[in-house]
């Protein structure tokens, strides 16, 4: 009598019957899944629906950071303070790789056809280039009258020059021979880009008055704000109101108005000053981080773009300028500086580079000139016809801003021009 065995199947086996009736074992594993096994499984779950909850509370706290810099009070459009708070939560760099793509993609094309004439500025030629005797005094016994200098006519970068070009114009009707305030244009580049336009506007500094005002949102300090537009009371003396810097955080440098310093200022970089005695100057910082008593306002922003009427040498690839466009991106851009006579000259123009913007500087009569800020958004040069901050025109017509900027609250720290 032949007696079989049966084997029971083990954790490491189990058995099956082949075609011919023999056992064979069947792999680990295959079959219902081993009861070892669960453990590892419920921690992976764990462990995603953590990560899950951690990403949900994230996005959460993000929009609603998002949401509530988009509610507060704001002149800027929901695009512009969309790429700001992007900036400020730590996207600049990619922001900033984007537009840089952007400007390469829709920068002008060299040559062209050329301007027969060239936007209208200001309201009334003025003869420019000497000393005038001021309409006042002349009688027996009185004193001699005043004379001030206007500048001379701006040299055409190119032959014909178009009407107007470089002619000085006042921005008041009534305002007589000899006003504070001039302003005109001419062709930045005629050679390789015929169709650009830049403004310019010089500013007598012993006949007006430069005041610093701080914006809602720069700079980014505790700061008195006051209304953060022109205040009402000083408007009758109003001549032209015009932009301010970078970003504080993107200036690399201080802020101090009214005898405070609410950002502390830094050796070598440019700076806009006004001294106590009535003076303004556009020169490199040698101070100490704090401005002195003699100081009334003191705007910083990056190092010199013109000294000694030549251009910066580290303007080509210095990286001094890479905080936002770069020095090579041609865009919107602005500057401010001073003449040999201690007069301002603002000079805006669209599709420049730091260099380009410098060298429309120098043509001006700038000896000392700095960057202010840059992008069709944020450049304006506003003047006023009429007294009251009435009847207001942009520099140049592209300005993308409204001329009655600065006249209600703005996110951005101005100047504003008054007449003495």
């Amino acid at each position: 009598m032949a007696f079989h065995t049966q084997v029971p199947p083990t954790a490491d086996a189990r058995c099956s019957r082949d075609p011919s009736g023999a056992r064979r074992p069947q792999p680990a594993g295959s079959g219902a899944p081993l009861r070892l096994a669960s453990g590892p499984l419920r921690l992976a779950s764990r462990a995603r629906r953590v990560t899950l909850a951690a990403c949900l509370s994230t996005l959460i706290v993000v929009l609603a950071s998002y949401a509530s810099a988009m509610l507060e009070p704001s002149d800027s459009s929901l695009g512009i303070r969309s790429v700001e708070w992007l900036r400020d939560h730590g996207a600049a760099g990619l922001v900033s790789q984007i537009e840089s793509i952007y400007y390469r993609l829709t920068a002008p094309a060299k040559g062209g056809p050329a301007l027969r004439a060239l936007p209208h500025v200001g309201v009334l030629g003025v003869a420019s280039g000497a000393k005038r005797p001021a309409a006042r005094g002349g009688g027996s016994g009185s004193s001699p009258p005043l004379s001030f200098y206007l500048p001379p006519r701006l040299r055409s970068l190119t032959h014909p020059a178009l009407p107007g070009e470089g002619v000085w114009h006042a921005t008041q009707p009534g305002a007589g021979a000899d006003p504070p305030l001039l302003v005109t244009s001419f062709r930045s580049d005629p050679a390789e880009y015929p169709r650009l336009v830049a403004g310019v506007a010089w500013i007598d500094t012993s006949r007006a008055t430069v005041s610093l005002y701080p914006g809602r949102q720069e700079p980014s300090v505790s700061i008195p704000r006051g209304g953060m537009d022109v205040p009402s009371r000083y408007r009758h003396r109003l001549l032209a109101t015009f932009n301010s810097g970078f970003k504080l955080a993107d200036a690399n440098g201080g802020f101090a108005l009214g005898g405070h310093t609410y950002a502390p200022l830094r050796a070598g970089q440019a700076t806009f000053v006004r001294y106590t005695d009535g003076r303004v100057d556009i020169r490199a910082w040698h101070g100490g981080p704090r401005a002195g008593g003699d100081v009334v306002f003191a705007r910083q922003n990056l190092p010199l773009i013109v000294e000694r009427a030549r251009p910066n040498p580290n303007l080509n690839d210095g990286p001094q300028w890479g905080a936002t466009l770069g020095n090579a991106i041609q865009v919107w851009r602005s500057g401010i500086g001073v003449d040999r006579r201690g007069n301002l000259i603002y000079a805006a123009a669209n599709d420049q580079t730091v260099g380009s913007l410098a060298r429309i500087l120098i043509h001006a009569g700038a000896v000392r000139a700095m960057e202010l800020d840059i992008n069709s958004y944020w450049v304006s040069f506003i003047s006023y016809a009429h007294a009251g901050a009435l009847d207001p025109s942009n520099l140049l017509g592209e300005m993308s801003r409204s001329p009655s900027r600065y006249l209600t609250p703005d996110d951005r720290d101005f100047f504003a021009v008054y007449a003495r």
